[in-house]
């Protein structure tokens, strides 16, 4: 008896397979789209914790820059009231206006009449400096994850160069904070006035950065 094939329905094979290649391709689509939308979810969230740890550095660097900036110019008058042989004479009225200007650098002030007017003034200083606590952590959990190598080009590079600045200046600060302990004012006004600059290049980079973090979304 011959063997016979039955007849095989090609139509419906193609549509199964068609059918199949389509559901694939969707369920890979979908998996695509869910991650697309997950990085873009965390890619945001990062953005807006480091666009707040930036607001709250910018306001505690402009409290504390204002500040910290008064010691140079307090020891720069100091300076010039002083003159060559470093003995603060001067007028009343002169050094009631001195005080005026820095009443809390002044711990004690004695003082000893010279001549008409005049008064040869002796004072004891006393100098606080203001600690920054400048906080990295959003950017570093955005690094740790990886999240970052979503912001593009440009917005990575703005971020760790404002970053970068932002660590000198706390470098400087320990500087700072090293003199004073050691007692040594004019190496205290030299590191002051080099974070001084590096302070207003980092208010500017963060103030640059909060009007434009939202576009590397």
């Amino acid at each position: 008896m011959p063997f016979k094939l039955k007849h095989i329905n090609w139509k419906y094979i193609f549509g199964e397979i068609l059918l199949l290649f389509v559901g694939i391709n969707l369920a890979i689509w979908f998996n695509d789209w869910n991650a697309s939308k997950s990085i873009q979810k965390d890619k945001e969230v990062a953005l807006v914790k480091i666009k707040e740890e930036i607001e709250a550095n910018r306001e505690e660097l402009v409290a504390n820059s204002a500040e910290n900036q008064k010691i140079p110019a307090f020891f720069a008058e100091m300076d010039s009231l002083q003159g060559n042989n470093d003995l603060l004479v001067t007028s009343v009225e002169v050094m009631q206006g001195f005080v005026g200007r820095y009443p809390q650098f002044f711990q004690e002030i004695d003082s000893s009449r010279v001549e008409d007017g005049l008064y040869q003034y002796e004072v004891g200083a006393l100098v606080n400096l203001e600690i920054s606590d400048l906080s990295s952590i959003a950017w570093e959990i955005a690094k740790s994850t990886g999240i970052f190598h979503e912001f593009g080009y440009e917005c990575l590079y703005e971020l760790q160069s404002l970053y970068n600045t932002q660590d000198l200046v706390k470098i400087e600060l320990n500087n700072a904070t090293t003199a004073l302990r050691n007692g040594s004012m004019k190496e205290l006004v030299r590191v002051l006035n080099v974070m001084g600059q590096l302070e207003d290049q980092l208010e500017g980079q963060y103030e640059e950065m909060i009007q434009s973090i939202d576009n590397c979304k």
